[in-house]
């Protein structure tokens, strides 16, 4: 469907329209009397959440691809059907196959509340079957207000059970890593990267990064706190769905990713709903499973 069968179909006056967005790629822009957001139909990918009167709360990399074959960085990428580097297969799209194509518009709407809400959708092709062998349906459901709620969920509709590791992966954007602090993850044990062994305890109330940073805490299911006092905001980054939580700053190691500025990790910070590990969604035919994030500022 192009932009302008887009426009006509799900267009609603004073909420989403559609248009070619950076390199091209079909892209929802939404504004309302809340909020304003912007979501790539490429990856269901969420670029932009900017409630009204403050800075956007999302980091995009200025440095970030807009193509094809390429994920995007930044914003609220969707890891699907597993994260992080394929378990047998380095060959493999790191974190899926889902960020890296385009998916389809199923439903526009307005809330009772006022927000926009967005609906896509991508299922199984000859091309996924190549990568993970599975029939699947899977959704995406984008709500833009006072909040920015996020849901992944997906269905088998193969006659094999099949299980995933997914992520949404949610970069946030902030004054300077040096003046933040999360909080919601005192006494939670958590992997330090990709050992094999979850070996760390945070025993601090607050975590403040002053290093590379990529923690995976297990068992975690509650809201964190990003304190900004460079933005005099407070971001809460609450999910459902999700028993692991990922923090991640590359710290000055971001002069060795591609696409992200040198400087790129002082504005920003990872704090990602996820499940991996031994918290996986194991999906029998005909069952479904979702996983979402909601994301407000104060």
């Amino acid at each position: 469907m192009n932009i302008k069968e887009l426009n006509q179909k799900y267009a609603i006056p004073r909420h989403i329209e559609f248009i070619r967005g950076k390199g091209g790629l079909p892209t929802a822009i939404i504004i309302n009397g809340l909020a304003s957001s912007e979501v790539c139909l490429y990856g269901a990918h969420v670029l932009k959440y900017q409630p009204k009167d403050q800075k956007d709360v999302l980091w995009m990399s200025d440095k970030s691809f807009f193509e094809e074959g390429k994920p995007i960085r930044g914003g609220i990428p969707v890891c699907f059907p597993w994260f992080g580097p394929h378990a047998k297969d380095s060959n493999k799209p790191q974190h899926g196959f889902a960020r890296l194509l385009t998916w389809t518009v199923l439903e526009t709407s307005v809330l009772p509340e006022g927000s926009t809400q967005l609906r896509l959708g991508l299922e199984d092709s000859p091309a996924t079957k190549d990568l993970w062998p599975f029939s699947f349906k899977a959704e995406m459901t984008i709500s833009v207000g006072e909040s920015l709620d996020v849901m992944l969920s997906y269905s088998n509709t193969g006659n094999e059970t099949f299980v995933v590791s997914d992520a949404l992966h949610s970069y946030f954007n902030i004054s300077d890593v040096e003046n933040i602090g999360i909080e919601g993850l005192t006494g939670i044990t958590y992997y330090n990267g990709f050992e094999k062994e979850a070996t760390g305890k945070q025993t601090e109330p607050v975590l403040l990064i002053q290093q590379e940073e990529n923690r995976r805490y297990v068992n975690h299911s509650s809201e964190c706190l990003i304190e900004d006092a460079g933005f005099m905001r407070n971001i809460h980054v609450a999910k459902t769905g999700s028993k692991v939580t990922v923090v991640w700053n590359p710290w000055e190691n971001a002069k060795n990713i591609a696409d992200i500025p040198d400087e790129g990790y002082k504005t920003m910070i990872c704090v990602e709903a996820v499940n991996a590990y031994d918290n996986v969604a194991t999906v029998a035919p005909g069952k479904s499973f979702s996983v979402s994030t909601s994301i407000r500022v104060e």
